[in-house]
């Protein structure tokens, strides 16, 4: 059985689309996924089952859809690919201060067309590197504050949920665990 991080979109945000981390691990048990753990409220869940990314993918958003009545997409990544996100951070030099540093699981590699325009936009003291299905953004006053997370959903267009650093790497942890 494959371990693989569950990373949720557009839950417990604002007071809005509550669900409970107990009810969550729940689910995911009654699915027939094993080992599961959730991790603070946003919606990050290490489990273990069977088949591939694409597939648990599928099955999760179609069994959440139902069991709570709205969508929320949800990015399943195993935990070889939580190693890869970790290792390749092009920003170490930041990568103690976990407010600053941001990785963006995105649902595909987005083309060099796509990323231009956000390119364009960065010229802050923000930086981000895209290296395959992840981007990096280095927010140095954090990302509360920064303009390129305020428009990185509407000029990229390729969907994604972000993560601080402590969380990518708390749920490293988890998933090592398994």
């Amino acid at each position: 059985m494959t371990v693989f991080v569950a990373l949720f979109s557009g839950i417990n945000v604002g007071g809005n689309r509550i669900v409970k981390m107990a009810e969550l691990k729940t689910f995911f048990e009654k699915l027939g996924f094993t080992d599961v753990a959730t991790y603070i409220q946003s919606g990050n869940v290490v489990f273990r089952g069977e088949g591939d990314a694409a597939g648990v993918t599928a099955r999760l958003e179609q069994a959440f859809e139902q069991h709570w009545g709205f969508r929320s997409r949800i990015m399943v990544r195993d935990a070889e690919w939580f190693e890869r996100l970790v290792a390749e951070n092009p920003y170490p030099e930041v990568a103690g201060d976990h407010t600053k540093l941001h990785a963006y699981a995105l649902e595909r590699v987005p083309t060099a067309e796509e990323v231009a325009p956000l390119t364009a936009r960065g010229t802050g003291p923000e930086r981000f590197t895209v290296r395959g299905d992840v981007l990096y953004l280095h927010a140095p006053d954090g990302l509360g504050k920064s303009k390129l997370a305020e428009v990185l959903p509407r000029v990229l267009k390729v969907p994604g949920t972000a993560r601080n650093w402590r969380t990518v790497l708390t749920l490293l942890e988890m998933a090592a665990k398994l």
